[in-house]
């Protein structure tokens, strides 16, 4: 069952998705990224698999995105949608599992600890601006305070997997995946396997103990 509300947040109107699962035992609270919405293969994969895992999927649209603008917010109005929205998600009472891709995996480390997520899921995560290492977000990652997931594309140029530091979180590997998972054709691999290679590693990764 799919259904859609509105939530009024200081930083605007956002919109949650939900995708219910019949017996939720977890909602996994997921933002777009700064350059897409809600539509992403890899946020629409999950919404149509881990229902099926009892995980109700909501699947949130930050105020700017609602609102039709074109460019992200700067990202401590991403945090002001994100923080919004947790009453809603919340709401079913429900270990809530934060996660976001992009620059919304961004924001759920950020707020992770202060929300009470139950962890942090981070598709896409940025670990630096493309062909700008130096300029590491590793301690937002790092600093989440909760169990976390990144999920990589194995050819992200805003960091691939084996430039992430070493730490206290998990890390799955979409192989040839760039960052928006998309694999070239001589990789060999279908879109529908890639997506099936996100989504197999999230339900892996709820489905063990905490």
């Amino acid at each position: 069952m799919v259904s859609t509300e509105t939530v009024e947040t200081e930083a605007g109107t956002a919109r949650v998705t939900w995708h219910h699962a019949g017996k939720p035992r977890l909602v996994l609270a997921v933002g777009h990224g700064a350059g897409g919405g809600i539509e992403a293969r890899d946020l629409q994969a999950l919404a149509a698999v881990l229902p099926g895992h009892g995980v109700s999927v909501a699947l949130v649209e930050q105020p700017w995105r609602v609102a039709g603008r074109k460019v992200a917010p700067a990202p401590k109005t991403l945090d002001v949608g994100w923080r919004g929205i947790w009453p809603a998600v919340a709401a079913p009472g429900l270990p809530v599992i934060s996660g976001g891709r992009s620059a919304g995996a961004r924001v759920a480390c950020r707020t992770a600890t202060e929300l009470g997520a139950h962890a942090v899921l981070a598709l896409s995560f940025p670990l630096h601006p493309p062909g700008r290492p130096e300029k590491s977000r590793a301690d937002e990652l790092l600093g989440a305070g909760v169990p976390t997931l990144v999920v990589q594309g194995g050819n992200d140029t805003f960091g691939r997997p084996d430039e992430f530091p070493a730490g206290d979180y998990a890390l799955v590997e979409v192989p040839h995946g760039d960052h928006g998972f998309a694999v070239p054709k001589r990789a060999g691999v279908t879109p529908q396997e890639t997506m099936e290679a996100v989504t197999a590693g999230v339900v892996g990764w709820i489905a063990s103990p905490g």
